[in-house]
């Protein structure tokens, strides 16, 4: 385990109201609210974290909540579906949970061998709810809706829509460790076995296919798991030894972070376990204070006044 992709750490993406966005996926899809900080870069912006009871590596969707932004386009040059295990037979109640709260969905399909239910965010972020056909032993969080017997696991797996996948593919292989396990006409599924779960990645090569535009309801970028620094440190040489431009560690709060654009133009982010969502708060309080990166703790007022109340 020291020194590997440990499969997916967190998924960010960007959305164009916080309150919808809080709302959907705390009470419509019922996972935990366990971060509310602002952008490093942005300060007046939110950055929400969303995921399992302690915000477990390989379950934390995040957003950027610019407000009124343009919505995107999926495309090439992006990640373009996330995909959340859930558990066998839980879909009828996924069907009529979408449908009572006016969710746009897919009647359930299959591929890999798995069903799987594609529906819409309220900004348009393409994900799906998998049902995996080697089970999920990950602890689901519950809320009064949503039972743990049809609650979300975590992630399945993050898709990649591009061009041309070889130098891609080279990343996951030849770097991260992750084999080729499957293919169905122009999809190709990569996944690492350092990890049960959260341990997949799939590749549609689409050329000539146009490219995306990033902006809401889009993935902003797709980052993936170590242990610690010095795992960390070793895949940075490792990257830089490719030939590859990546930046120096930058330290995220409660992860710190490698980032570089992969050849296929994703944004990938190289990101720790530690120090992890409890340095600043109890288990018991994830998520219910806003919690301010050190430089922009003298602005607290100002920005508390300017923030979107949820």
């Amino acid at each position: 385990m020291e020194d590997k992709i440990l499969g997916l750490h967190h998924i960010t993406a960007i959305a164009g109201n916080a309150k919808r966005n809080f709302d959907f996926y705390t009470k419509v899809l019922g996972l935990r609210f366990i971060k509310k900080t602002v952008n490093f870069d942005d300060p007046h912006t939110y950055h929400f974290y969303f995921g399992d009871e302690k915000g477990s590596a390989g379950t934390i969707l995040t957003f950027f909540p610019w407000e009124g932004i343009t919505p995107g386009r999926r495309g090439t040059r992006m990640a373009t579906e996330i995909g959340y295990s859930v558990p066998e037979n839980s879909f009828d109640f996924w069907v009529k949970r979408f449908e009572a709260n006016n969710v746009t969905y897919n009647k359930p399909s299959e591929k890999f061998g798995e069903p799987y239910l594609t529906f819409l965010d309220p900004d348009g972020l393409k994900l799906e709810l998998i049902a995996s056909k080697t089970g999920d032993k990950r602890m689901p969080w519950e809320t009064a809706e949503v039972k743990g017997e049809v609650a979300t696991r975590g992630f399945h797996n993050v898709t990649l829509t591009l061009q041309n996948m070889k130098a891609t593919a080279d990343i996951l292989t030849d770097i991260f460790g992750y084999k080729l396990i499957d293919q169905q006409v122009n999809r190709f599924r990569f996944a690492t076995d350092a990890v049960e779960s959260a341990a997949i990645i799939d590749i549609v090569e689409v050329p000539g296919e146009k490219q995306g535009m990033q902006a809401g309801g889009t993935v902003h970028h797709v980052a993936f798991r170590v242990k610690d620094d010095a795992a960390q440190m070793k895949f940075r040489q490792l990257i830089l030894s490719k030939g590859h431009q990546i930046t120096p560690q930058i330290d995220r709060n409660y992860f710190h972070s490698l980032y570089f654009r992969e050849p296929g133009g994703v944004l990938f982010e190289i990101a720790t376990d530690n120090p992890g969502f409890m340095v600043d708060e109890s288990l018991e309080e994830l998520g219910t204070n806003l919690k301010l990166p050190a430089q922009y703790e003298s602005m607290r007022a100002e920005i508390e006044n300017h923030l979107v109340k949820l």
